[in-house]
C-alpha cells in the first residue's frame, strides 16, 4: 500500500501544479492582449520613423549628424532586453545566446564591451561579469511596471549622451521581437550610430534632398533624439509583448503535460490497486484452502 499512497500523493501534487500553470496562462493571456495592442499600434509609426530617421541622417554632414557618426569601433555598449521573471520557455535564453555570440566576436576583434542590462534576469546574468558601466543605471527592472514612454526616455538620453561623448562607438540592442503569441523573433539591432537607409527593392536609393521644416537645426536638436527614444521604447514594447506570449505558450504546454502525466499516474495507480486487490484475494483463497485441509 505504500506505493499506492506514493502515486496518490503524486497525482495530488501534479494536479496542484496544473492549477497553477493554468492560472498563469490565463493571467499571461490577459496581459498579452494589452501588450499586443500597444506594440501593434506603435510598430508602423516607429518603423516609418526609423526609415525617415535614416534618410535624414544620411543627408546631414558630419558636424550635424552627431548620432550617425561612423567611428572606428573600439568600445561597444550591448543592451540585452529581457524579462523580470522566468517560466517563459526559452524567451530569455535566446537573447543570452545571441549576447554570447556578440561577446565572443567582440573578444576576437579586440573590442572593449560594456553591458546595460534591462530586466531582472539580465541583471542576474551579468552582475558579476565585470562589464557593467557604473555611470549608467543598472536597476532598470522597474521599467516594465507601468511601461510608458516617459519612463524609457531618460534611459535613452543617457545612452545617447554616452555615444555623443565618445564613450561608446556603437550601441546594440538585443531583444525578442513580437510576431504572435507562439513566435518571438530574437533580434540584434544597431541603435547607434543610426544605420544608413537601406535601398528600395527596385534599386532606387532612399538618400536624397529633403525639405526640412521648421528648419535643419530643430530637426537635429529635437526630432532625431525624440525618434531615438521612440525606437528604444518600441524595443521594450516588443519585448514585453513577446514575454507574455512566450509565458502563455509555456504555461499552456505545461498544463497539457500535467494532464498527460495525471492520466499516466492514474493508470499506474489503478494497476497497482488492482494488483493489491488480486493479492489480497489470493491470500484469502489460500487461507480458506488451508483451513479446509
Amino acid at each position: 500500500m505504500g506505493s499506492l499512497k506514493e502515486v496518490r500523493n503524486r497525482i495530488v501534487s501534479v494536479n496542484s501544479t496544473k492549477q497553477i500553470t493554468a492560472a498563469m496562462k490565463m493571467v499571461s493571456a490577459a496581459k498579452l492582449r494589452r501588450a499586443q495592442d500597444a506594440i501593434v499600434r506603435m510598430r508602423p509609426y516607429a518603423e516609418k520613423l526609423q526609415q525617415i530617421l535614416s534618410n535624414v541622417s544620411a543627408s546631414l554632414d558630419s558636424n550635424e549628424g552627431k548620432f550617425s557618426q561612423q567611428r572606428e569601433v573600439k568600445k561597444v555598449l550591448l543592451v540585452p532586453i529581457v524579462s523580470n521573471r522566468g517560466l517563459a520557455g526559452a524567451f530569455n535564453t535566446q537573447v543570452f545566446r545571441l549576447m554570447r555570440k556578440a561577446l565572443s566576436e567582440a573578444s576576437t576583434q579586440g573590442v572593449e564591451v560594456s553591458i546595460l542590462p534591462i530586466g531582472k534576469k539580465a541583471m542576474d546574468m551579468y552582475r558579476r561579469s565585470g562589464k557593467l558601466d557604473e555611470s549608467l543605471p543598472t536597476d532598470l527592472a522597474g521599467l516594465y511596471e507601468g511601461l510608458n514612454f516617459d519612463k524609457v526616455a531618460p534611459v535613452a538620453e543617457l545612452i545617447m549622451s554616452a555615444f555623443v561623448e565618445g564613450r561608446y562607438d556603437r550601441v546594440v540592442l538585443f531583444y525578442n521581437k513580437f510576431k504572435n503569441a507562439a513566435v518571438q523573433i530574437t533580434t540584434e539591432e544597431q541603435y547607434l550610430p543610426i544605420p544608413p537607409a537601406a535601398e528600395k527593392v527596385k534599386g532606387e536609393a532612399t538618400k536624397g534632398e529633403h525639405i526640412m521644416e521648421p528648419d535643419r537645426a530643430t530637426i537635429v536638436e529635437q526630432i532625431i533624439p525624440k525618434s531615438l527614444k521612440i525606437q528604444l521604447y518600441k524595443a521594450l514594447l516588443d519585448s514585453n509583448a513577446a514575454e507574455h506570449g512566450a509565458r502563455m505558450t509555456a504555461m499552456h504546454k505545461a498544463t497539457d503535460n500535467a494532464d498527460s502525466l495525471i492520466k499516466e499516474l492514474k493508470l499506474s495507480y489503478n494497476k497497482a490497486r488492482q494488483a493489491a486487490i488480486t493479492g489480497e484475494i489470493l491470500e484469502i483463497v489460500g487461507g480458506a484452502e488451508a483451513l479446509k485441509g
